[in-house]
Parts: structure tokens; sequence; C-alpha cells
């Protein structure tokens, strides 16, 4: 069955050498601007045959360290430093990242929940499809940089999704190690975004992609912007697109697992959310995490909370004000040595 062609354009010929700003085209039709379009900034810079590297960030508008990691990478690169091409995009949900929320105010679509996408939906579902389609089959290795937004404050790591084969997974190991987050963890997707998001979509092409979290509550981390900028030039020092380039060597990173929903602990009711440990903690399974508070009743007990299981803490909730459904923490735990 034929793929339907994107809707998206660009003025970018993707094979041509050089050093190349301008920005994706991505129809929307309103009432103000029948025929209109929203531009999605993307840098393409090429020097001859080699490897092409995807790096994205701003699939979710609240997360600014992928976002700046990427800006000073695509100022620094020249073409004549390279073998072979990196593709970047910035702020991918472009209508999000101006809004400055996770999910886009055009069609409250949350772009990392989206893919594959489709080329006659949504504008969010129009990217997806767009990387799903057109991006990923050029790429050799994609990076997508995201941090923990408005919702979560989160340990600064990466993290992959198992390959296809072990040969693929052992490669996705050893980028990892490359990247040099102090954490990164394997995660299935189950407690996330399952089959929907970009990695997910990337595994079942056979491309490697490495996602990372770098922060979190809608803010600006420092250490993760940097941890982000050097991971991603390590990364393309590492497959040979950009062998010159100056970034301090890796120190490893500590390995560990995300198994799943067990690991994490949610809000059962509405309230003010008091937490008692940080992120990176070590706590136990049955120890004390915190309280949540209702605020119909100010003379009703709060509501005590415990830790489903052993682990390190790799997110918690950063907002107080709390939903039924909201993840309070998540845990992750060491993987057995590789």
């Amino acid at each position: 069955m034929t793929r339907i062609q994107s809707r998206i354009w660009t003025p970018i010929n993707f094979a041509e050498d050089g050093k190349f700003a301008d920005c994706l085209r991505l129809p929307h039709s309103t009432t103000r601007s029948a025929y209109g379009w929203i531009p999605v900034p993307i840098v393409s810079i090429k020097n001859g045959d080699g490897p092409t590297a995807l790096l994205i960030a701003g699939s979710h508008g609240d997360e600014y360290e992928g976002q700046l990691a990427l800006m000073n990478i695509a100022r620094e690169l020249q073409p004549e430093s390279l073998k072979g091409r990196v593709i970047i995009i910035p702020s991918l949900n472009y209508p999000a990242v101006k809004a400055g929320i996770r999910v886009s105010p055009l069609d409250d679509g949350n772009l990392n929940r989206s893919f594959p996408g489709n080329a006659l939906g949504t504008p969010t579902a129009m990217i997806a499809h767009y990387v799903s389609d057109f991006m990923l089959p050029m790429a050799d290795i994609v990076v997508d940089l995201h941090s923990g937004g408005f919702s979560l404050d989160y340990v600064h790591c990466a993290l992959i999704r198992p390959g296809r084969t072990p040969d693929e997974t052992n490669k996705l190991f050893e980028l990892l190690q490359v990247f040099g987050a102090p954490v990164s963890f394997i995660s299935s997707g189950a407690s996330g975004g399952g089959a929907t998001t970009l990695n997910a979509v990337a595994r079942e092409m056979g491309v490697p992609c490495i996602t990372t979290e770098m922060g979190g509550g809608a803010t600006l981390s420092l250490r993760g912007l940097q941890i982000a900028e050097n991971g991603t030039k390590r990364l393309l020092k590492h497959v040979g697109i950009a062998p010159t380039i100056e970034v301090p060597a890796s120190t490893g990173s500590e390995l560990m697992e995300n198994p799943g929903s067990e690991f994490s602990l949610y809000a059962d009711g509405d309230g003010i959310f008091e937490p008692f440990f940080a992120v990176g903690d070590h706590v136990k399974r049955g120890q004390f995490a915190g309280r949540l508070y209702t605020i119909d009743n100010p003379t009703q007990k709060p509501q005590d909370l415990y830790f489903p299981q052993s682990g390190q803490i790799s997110c918690r909730r950063h907002p107080s004000l709390t939903t039924r459904g909201d993840c309070l923490y998540n845990l992750m735990r060491p993987i057995a040595a590789r």
C-alpha cells in the first residue's frame, strides 16, 4: 500500500553540500490565513558522503535544555569539519515551543505520543508523520533530547529501548556510554508513550535512537544543558560525522532500568503533594514517601504515601497541586553488569 505523501515541505535540499538554515512549512488553514503555514526551524549541514545524524529537541514546548544544546551545536558546526550530514530540528513542536507548554495549542497534540503520525491529520500528527516517513529513513543515528517539562523534575539521564536483536541492543548500550549522562537506563516505554514515541518508531525501523531527560520544572538546568550538548557532540564524533569536534571525553554512565508501572507511585486523589524525597535518592519498598493533603476539608488527615518498590528516584512531580492519576515518583534500579 502506497503511503500518503506529507503535506509538509521545505526549500532545503538535504542532498546538497553546505550549511542551510530555513524551516519546514507546516500547512495550517485558519480564519485569518486560509492558505497559511507554520514554520518549524531546521538546519542541514552536509559535506560529502558519510552517516546522517538527526538531532531533535522541542517535541514538548516546555523542555529547554535540548533546544539550547542544539542551537549551540547548529552555530558551531561547519560543513568543512564534517564527513556526512547533520540535520538539526531544535523546536520540532514549534507551536508548543512558542506557547511554552507541553502540547500544541493548535490541536492539544502531544507530539511524542503521536508517532508514526498521519499525513492528513492534525498539525501534530502531520509533524510526526513527516519525521517518521521522511526524516528517519535518512538517519543513521537519532538524538531526541527531552527533560521533565512543567510536571516533572528528572535525573539527568539518557534512555534507550531494547533493540530488535541482541546486537542492536549492545550497540545502543555502547552509544549510552559514549553519550556519558550520569545515569542511563533502558525502558520498555510501558509506563510512558508505548509505541507512540519517536524512539519507538526509530526502533521498529532499526535506527539507533538515544533519548534524554535533562532536568525539569519548565526551567533551564545548566548542568543538563552541558550534558546534552557534550553528549550529542561525542556521538557525532563517535560515528565519524564530526571527527575533529572538541568535546570532553565521556566518563561513562551508570546503567539502570525502569521496569514498568509497578515502579511508579501515582496520586489516588486530588490535593497538595508534600514529597519527602528528592530525585536521585535511594528508597525502600514500603518506605514513607510523602503526603497528599485534601483541599476541600482542612481538618481531614492527609493521606500517607508509600513507595511501591525499592529503587532510586528517577523523577518526581514538580508542581505541588496534584490530581488523581498524576505520577508522583518514578523509580529505577541497577541492571546486571554488561
